[in-house]
C-alpha cells in the first residue's frame, strides 16, 4: 500500500512496500515516481533540442526518407501541357492503352492504340521509338501508370502516363483524333 503524507510543503514522506522514505523537494522539482525526482522546466526541452541538433536532423532526414516512397505514387507523369510541348517538339510517342471501342471514339492525334491486356506482348512493336519519351493515354489516368511500368520493364526509359487521361486532355479542350 502506497502511503504519502505531506509533513510541510517542500517535505513528503511516504510508505511503499513496507519501506518509508523520506525527500525533501527543492523548488522547481517535482516527485515523478515515489523515490524519483525531476526538474520540471520548459528550457529542458529547448536545451536538448540544441545540444542535439544534428541527431535530431539525422532522425527528421532518415524519416522522411523512409515515408517519401510511401507519400509519393509511383511513375512518372506529364500534364497535358507537358505532353503537347513533347509532342509539338517531335519527342513523344503516345501509346492509347484502352480498348478498341474507347480507342474508336476518339484518341490523341498519332496515338498507337495497343490495350493494357497486350501491352506486355506487343511491346516490340514499339522498339523503334525507344529514343523517344513514351506517354501513355487512358481514359481518366488509372491504367495508365500500370501500363507504363510494364513498358518500364521492358527496357523503355523513359515513360510517362498522361495524368488525368484523355479526360483531362479533353477538358483542357486539346484535339482529337476520330
Amino acid at each position: 500500500m502506497k502511503t504519502i503524507l505531506y509533513i510541510e510543503q517542500s517535505l513528503k514522506v511516504g510508505e511503499m512496500g513496507g519501506k518509508c522514505w523520506a525527500m525533501r523537494l527543492e523548488p522547481g522539482f517535482k516527485l515523478l515516481f515515489y523515490n524519483a525526482r525531476i526538474h520540471f522546466n520548459h528550457w529542458n526541452a529547448v536545451k536538448f533540442i540544441l545540444d542535439h541538433i544534428f541527431l535530431i536532423a539525422i532522425v527528421v532526414l532518415s524519416g522522411g526518407a523512409l515515408l517519401a516512397p510511401l507519400l509519393t505514387q509511383r511513375g512518372k507523369k506529364a500534364t497535358p501541357l507537358e505532353v503537347t510541348q513533347l509532342i509539338n517538339r517531335g519527342k513523344a510517342t503516345i501509346v492509347d492503352v484502352r480498348d478498341a471501342a474507347a480507342f474508336a471514339g476518339g484518341h490523341l492525334p498519332d496515338a498507337k492504340h495497343i490495350p493494357v491486356a497486350e501491352l506486355a506482348k506487343r511491346s516490340g512493336e514499339l522498339e523503334k521509338f525507344k529514343s523517344k519519351t513514351i506517354v501513355v493515354v487512358c481514359e481518366k489516368g488509372a491504367r495508365a501508370p500500370a501500363a507504363a511500368s510494364i513498358l518500364g520493364k521492358a527496357g523503355f526509359g523513359d515513360v510517362v502516363a498522361l495524368e488525368g487521361g484523355q479526360a483531362a486532355w479533353q477538358s483542357q479542350g486539346l484535339p482529337l483524333k476520330k
